[in-house]
């Protein structure tokens, strides 16, 4: 999710604040979808922006492991659906509480099938995008018509019948079958495989991916929109296409936009591995809200504003979405009680940006304002199966980041940085397998040799900081302590002699000193410190 608005209203508090009815997605999955597994979608729509309506049908391909009386899925009251079929069957539902419940004359046997739901309706308006999101209908400086999509915290269920939990993406990718209002252009997942000009004043659009992908990226955006391409060289030598998508009135940003783009993935790659997608591309679209992650077509609304860095122009907004392209498309949260491994790490690639542009200096400036920002009112992982609203909080960003910057200082870069490399990488943890806080700490602590898990509970399942004490116990000599937490810690102490890393527990160690020590100078922990 875009950092810079939300920045805004962190200031303001801890965060935007939900309305009671705010609609959530994920939590504790259904047991009517336990044995449910997402194999592929096909959404059928014609989206009449002038009318902010829809109408048309979804098909959602399944695989059921053991045979089912009742099927689930989820879509929002605000739609009328006509017919439910399965496998080209006419079944039973019902619609009620934004859930489709299925049943037919018998049971549903083990294995594939596809659930056809035709619907039409008004979709509901996003009232403060992305945190309370929905559609977005407006238009554009020209007088033309321009929507988009936001449904992190809701889901899919806005708008198309699916399983809404983060645990299951399509496997087998998703097909938009898009027709609006001809000179009306659609933006999505994936490659565009086609555009059909119908009789009737309508075009169809059709894109098509064929990657996983997760429930809240499903959508397009409807604009006034030119195309602009570039093809990019991926430090594995595959050519991925950039495509932006801008309102025609804005055509003079593009090739800004494309050089930026090119170099943040350059930024990218480096530390995080190759561009996740280099079989569809690398995308981005124009939208009148803040930008989102939206896989292979992340949005965009920041109005061409760049600040320089190391002489470059840079934009929080651009490069935070576009890390999420590593942090949250690729590796993603099987519950959102792990929110902050994509929001957290996501926060924390800004830091390398400047580090790369700037400096080690600009990095460190970087993440002090990182920790100005923690506010610690509540844990980073809050347990398990967690709603969308019910975990988030500011701290998924800026104490996610911290954490990973006290983790680089706690490993040493030759550790941390390859580790987070595999994390990004691995099949284990990317692509068709999400994952958690704990398969982090686990691939964390292997490559160090050592157990993390006290550090990772502290930092992630509690909202204290770390305490380090500092005792005067005679002339020129100081006890240091860590005084709340079970675990040895390196630490750099500065004294009359400089700055040396020592390592520091509950029972202390003992220095000379002509001056008051100093600890953690450079800032790498979220601390304080009791001096006596």
């Amino acid at each position: 999710m875009r950092l810079l608005l939300f920045l805004l209203a962190f200031c303001l508090g801890n965060g935007p604040v939900f309305s009671q009815t705010q609609m959530t997605s994920g939590g504790v999955l259904d047991p009517l979808q336990k044995d449910m597994d997402i194999r592929h979608y096909s959404i059928n729509l014609k989206v009449n922006t002038a009318a902010q309506s829809l109408e048309g049908f979804t098909e959602v391909e399944i695989a059921l492991k053991s045979a089912a009386d009742t099927l689930l899925l989820q879509l929002i009251n605000n739609y009328s659906i006509s017919q439910v079929s399965i496998n080209q069957q006419t079944v039973n539902f019902s619609h009620s509480n934004n859930r489709i419940v299925l049943w037919g004359t018998g049971k549903f046997t083990p294995g594939k099938h596809t659930i056809r739901v035709t619907y039409a309706g008004k979709p509901p308006i996003a009232i403060r995008p992305p945190w309370q999101g929905g559609f977005t209908f407006t238009k554009d400086g020209q007088g033309n018509n321009w929507m988009s999509i936001n449904c992190q915290f809701e889901g899919g269920k806005v708008y198309f019948p699916c399983k809404d939990h983060p645990s299951d993406e399509p496997n087998e990718g998703v097909d938009f079958f898009i027709t609006v209002a001809t000179g009306e252009v659609v933006a999505a997942a994936g490659i565009l495989q086609e555009v059909k000009k119908l009789k009737n004043g309508f075009s169809t659009f059709h894109w098509k991916t064929q990657y996983p992908i997760s429930n809240y990226c499903i959508l397009f955006n409807i604009g006034n929109y030119a195309v602009f391409k570039r093809n990019y060289t991926t430090i594995k030598g595959n050519t991925v296409p950039i495509e932006i998508y801008l309102l025609k009135s804005d055509s003079s940003h593009a090739a800004e936009i494309l050089d930026i783009k090119e170099r943040d993935t350059r930024i990218l790659e480096k530390y995080f591995g190759e561009y996740p997608w280099v079989k569809e591309k690398i995308g981005l679209a124009y939208v009148p809200n803040s930008g989102m992650e939206h896989q292979t077509m992340i949005t965009y609304g920041d109005k061409f504003n760049y600040k320089k860095v190391g002489g470059q122009n840079y934009s929080d907004n651009l490069y935070h979405e576009y890390a999420h392209e590593w942090w949250a498309n690729k590796v993603t949260n099987r519950d959102w009680a792990h929110m902050w491994i994509q929001e957290g790490i996501a926060t924390y690639a800004e830091a390398l940006a400047y580090r790369e542009l700037a400096g080690e200096e600009a990095y460190h400036e970087v993440m002090s304002e990182h920790k100005s920002r923690v506010k610690n009112l509540k844990p980073l992982v809050q347990g398990e199966s967690v709603n969308s609203v019910d975990t988030y909080t500011g701290d998924l960003y800026f104490k996610g980041s911290c954490f990973m910057h006290a983790l680089r200082y706690v490993l040493g870069d030759t550790i941390f940085f390859p580790t987070l490399y595999k994390l990004a990488t691995d099949s284990a943890y990317t692509y068709y397998n999400t994952v958690t806080s704990a398969e982090v700490e686990q691939l964390f602590s292997k490559a160090a040799d050592k157990n993390l898990q006290p550090l990772f509970d502290f930092y992630l399942r509690k909202t204290d900081v770390l305490q380090f004490g500092i005792k005067n116990t005679k002339y020129q000599t100081y006890r240091l302590q860590l005084l709340n937490l079970d675990m040895p810690l390196p630490v750099d102490v500065t004294t009359d002699k400089g700055t040396q890393k020592v390592m520091l527990t509950r029972e202390g160690i003992t220095i000379q000193s002509s001056i008051p020590p100093t600890l953690d100078g450079k800032g790498y922990y979220l601390k304080k410190i009791k001096f006596e």
